[in-house]
């Protein structure tokens, strides 16, 4: 299936139905006055929060979303039929905003949540309710009110508890397959991941939670190298930052480098995400340049940052970073650093 995080679409709420002009027309009744009913009121668009989608693929294939109008009102003082809701499906983490004016306008971030998005229309009153004593009988009756008519954006913001972010290839989809049961794709070579994983880790003694992999940033993605910023949306609501560095023999570049010039491109995309408490985990310790490794080391001790050391081939080092992500994902205390 297709990852699609973002869509631009055409809602409409239903018109209102129009009143009705009437008069009875029944034997012996010989003044019967008017009696047109009045018009039922258009259907609603309302978003709802499904957590069986996880895609806004359907969205790439239908743009437009129209609501049933209200039935016109009767003879008879018989109300118009209300027309239909129509009920649209986005994944939960969907966040709905205006296309023209980027104000924000719900954010589906619970199973089952709904939002209406367009109103539908008022129904317009029948020729009975304009009668007087001196206008005995109106003919004329209110039109139905028109629906609402709107371009929204729908925005897919990952659910998770903790995201993996680095360079590309610097071991972080080898360290979501051992930790969790996804299946992301792992190569030997950059960019293996075009699309945001997830998987949940579920660990003896605490609540499972869940981690996003995300694309492998470059430095100038703020100017679209590479896959650009895309896909940092998805770690906007985690509560902890895996920031995994590449400290192998054969990798070339300097470690602290490399993570300066990540967090740089993170702030550059948003500054709340500087902000995130954020892990520094040197990868691929199986086969690590011990000056790289001790260089990372001590800069993450001087500037109080939480490091680990891991090799998520040989599942070494492994137990003391989880037991760390799963207490901060459930908001608990910091836990000392580990090597």
């Amino acid at each position: 299936m297709k990852f699609v995080d973002f869509v631009k679409i055409h809602i409409q709420s239903g018109n209102g139905g129009a009143g009705a002009v009437s008069f009875r027309r029944e034997k012996y009744v010989p003044r019967g006055g008017p009696d047109g009913g009045d018009g039922g009121r258009g259907g609603h668009v309302i978003f709802r929060a499904d957590p069986e989608l996880s895609t806004l693929l359907d969205f790439k294939y239908q743009r437009e979303y129209i609501a049933q109008k209200g039935q016109n009102g009767m003879k008879k003082k018989m109300h118009g039929k209300d027309g239909g809701d129509l009920i649209v499906r986005v994944p939960v983490g969907s966040v709905i905003s205006d296309a023209e004016t980027g104000g924000l306008m719900a954010d589906m971030d619970a199973p089952g949540k709904e939002f209406v998005a367009a109103k539908g229309g008022r129904g317009g009153q029948g020729n009975q309710h304009f009668a007087t004593a001196v206008r005995q009988a109106p003919k004329f009756a209110q039109p139905g009110m028109p629906g609402e008519d709107k371009l929204v954006n729908i925005e897919l913001k990952l659910l998770a508890d903790v995201g993996l972010i680095g360079l590309p290839n610097a071991g972080k989809s080898t360290l979501l397959s051992v930790i969790t049961t996804a299946k992301p794709k792992i190569a030997d070579y950059p960019f293996t991941t075009l699309e945001p994983m997830l998987g949940v880790v579920k660990l003896e003694g605490f609540k499972s939670f869940v981690v996003a992999d995300v694309p492998g940033l470059i430095e100038g993605a703020h100017r679209g190298v590479g896959l650009g910023f895309q896909f940092l949306r998805h770690v906007e609501r985690t509560r902890i930052l895996a920031h995994l560095v590449d400290v192998s023999v054969g990798q070339p570049g300097d470690p602290v480098q490399d993570l300066e010039k990540i967090n740089r491109e993170l702030g550059l995309h948003s500054p709340a995400l500087m902000e995130k408490p954020q892990a520094v985990v040197a990868s691929k310790a199986d086969a690590a340049d011990p000056e790289k490794l001790e260089k990372l080391k001590s800069y993450c001790d001087e500037n109080n940052i939480d490091f680990f050391s891991i090799s998520a081939v040989r599942k070494k080092g492994l137990g003391p970073l989880l037991k760390y992500l799963a207490r901060k994902a459930q908001g608990g205390e910091k836990e000392k650093n580990a090597l």
